[in-house]
């Protein structure tokens, strides 16, 4: 009997081993907390691939949008962390939107567990190419002279352009009048247009109008320069190190996650993000590889939550 029990033993833990090692052994949701068609859903999928090139198993892409992100994030921290349910995000969720809306269904600091930031791409100031303001001094030298007279654009309240702007003007003491928008686009076209005098636009999505003629890049948030833009100082050569800005697309999975999926998980999207036929289409489009651990991507995320929440309460920002 006893010899029979200590069979049962092993075989149920050896099965239980087995379970562990085969995930994924099913389908895994990849949760984006935005509508289909922006970047992080675009990194959600094309990592996605790869995740089920290498691992042999199917990764779905699930859109959760509403409340900036925090609704799918809700969604997220509910999930079972078993490896199933990975959360793909822009650094709103993470670390912007707790400290615009009101009692979020979740603890960004407490009930995820991080994997890596994949990708960050930097902000540009930008100007229509009609403005006079051929220079970041000249903006720095009129918003000195005329507080309140210059406009920057948003795609709305919160977001990381209005952000970037705010941030500015608590770095140099100065002020602007915001005006922030329903959505990027028309933001675009009203600066292209000259409604707006200027902006903080993520490189992704300016390139095409910079590169077009149709807007002036003046500077960039970046700690160094871009190759896409190499005429463009960074906010650091210009003497403003405290405005380098970077959105960022990471992944993350319920609090709880197992170890070897957490290692498996990790694994796979950095071997992603390398890949041949994925990093110069991302570093073409305007994206760095990060690929960072988890423990780097913890610190990262506790750092980029008190330096907007600080931004957030100086300013005196709301989401409304």
């Amino acid at each position: 009997m006893k010899r029979l029990i200590a069979s049962l033993a092993l075989t149920v833990a050896a099965s239980a081993t087995a379970f562990a090692q085969a995930w994924p052994a099913k389908p895994v949701t990849l949760l984006v907390p935005f509508p289909p068609g922006g970047s992080t859903d675009m990194i959600a999928r094309t990592l996605g691939t790869k995740l089920q090139e290498k691992l042999g198993q199917s990764f779905i892409v699930e859109n959760k949008a509403g409340a900036g992100g925090t609704v799918g994030a809700g969604q997220a921290k509910r999930a079972a962390p078993d490896g199933y349910t990975i959360f793909v995000s822009s650094l709103g969720p993470f670390v912007i939107g707790p400290h615009l809306i009101k009692n979020v269904p979740y603890d960004p600091l407490k009930d995820f567990d991080y994997i890596t930031v994949a990708v960050q791409a930097p902000n540009v100031l930008a100007v229509p190419v009609g403005s006079p303001h051929k220079s970041f001094a000249d903006v720095l030298k009129f918003m000195q002279a005329n507080p309140d007279k210059m406009s920057f654009a948003s795609a709305g309240n919160g977001t990381s352009d209005h952000l970037t702007a705010e941030l500015l003007w608590q770095e140099t003491g100065t002020k602007a009048t915001h005006v922030p928008y329903k959505g990027g686009a028309p933001a675009m076209s009203d600066l292209i247009a000259g409604q707006v005098d200027a902006t903080f636009m993520n490189i992704n999505t300016g390139l095409p109008n910079i590169k077009g003629g149709k807007l002036r890049a003046l500077a960039i948030t970046s700690t160094k320069r871009s190759p896409l833009l190499p005429d463009v100082p960074t906010m650091e050569e210009l003497g403003y190190k405290g405005v380098t800005v970077y959105s960022w697309q990471a992944f993350a999975a319920p609090k709880g996650l197992p170890a070897d999926i957490k290692a498996k998980l990790h694994e796979g999207l950095v071997a992603g993000l390398n890949d041949p036929t994925v990093k110069p289409k991302l570093l073409e489009l305007g994206f760095e590889i990060v690929g960072n651990t988890p423990e780097q991507f913890t610190a990262f995320q506790a750092a980029e939550f008190a330096r907007w929440k600080k931004v957030i309460e100086v300013g005196k920002i709301t989401a409304d």
